[in-house]
């Protein structure tokens, strides 16, 4: 699996024109803060349209402004987790986890929820609520959430920024185990030049909107 980024836009007076391609396994999008790293990733994702460009995904294309492709982000098979986990506070962990699972047609899935909750070390939090869990804790089935809608590409934009240093190393073996066993796309952004050296098999380096290395 790979996949392509070659997108411009305008937002306000910033322009982002950044093109990259990536293979299976963590590619770290790294800049300081304000150099663009979340709207790419907003563009891979649907949220955020480009001005001009294409993003494709292990062959399939999710936009092309010249063939006027721009799928809905319900269908691009990709999965985001946020800064802030968004869990859903009224549901139980399992069910949180089971969200993007069953919204998945069995033929596309490709991890069940016993691996997954096994993988990311969840199995003794699946009654509790996310209002009883600690930080770490929540990213871990943020993660896990994303991961059982079987997406082909994992968008995670700084996943540690709201954890202290001991939350960071309690959830860090995890994003490595995810790394190195789900062979899946993940484009991670940090600004945080260790974590993306210990978690990156390849990086991309951003700075006022443009790839700089």
């Amino acid at each position: 699996m790979s996949f392509d980024v070659d997108v411009e836009t305008r937002l306000g007076d910033f322009a982002l024109a950044v093109r990259f391609t990536a293979a299976a396994g963590l590619t770290a999008l790294f800049g300081p803060s304000g150099a663009g790293k979340t709207s790419v990733l907003n563009m891979i994702a649907g949220v955020l349209k480009p001005a001009r460009g294409r993003i494709a995904v292990d062959g399939a294309v999710l936009f092309d402004s010249a063939q006027g492709i721009n799928l809905a982000p319900n269908h691009r098979r990709v999965g985001y987790v946020f800064q802030d986990a968004r869990l859903f506070p009224h549901m139980s962990v399992e069910h949180n986890l089971l969200y993007g699972y069953r919204l998945t047609a069995p033929e596309a899935r490709y991890v069940q929820p016993d691996q997954v909750m096994a993988l990311l070390g969840l199995e003794h939090l699946l009654a509790r609520k996310p209002g009883a869990l600690s930080g770490g804790e929540q990213q871990r089935v943020a993660i896990g959430r994303a991961l059982l809608a079987s997406p082909k590409l994992l968008l995670m934009d700084e996943p540690l920024a709201s954890l202290d240093a001991a939350r960071k190393e309690e959830i860090l073996p995890y994003i490595e185990r995810l790394r190195d066993e789900m062979r899946l796309p993940i484009l991670y952004v940090t600004h945080a030049e260790g974590e993306a050296n210990r978690l990156a098999g390849a990086m991309v380096r951003i700075a006022a909107g443009r790839v700089t290395a």
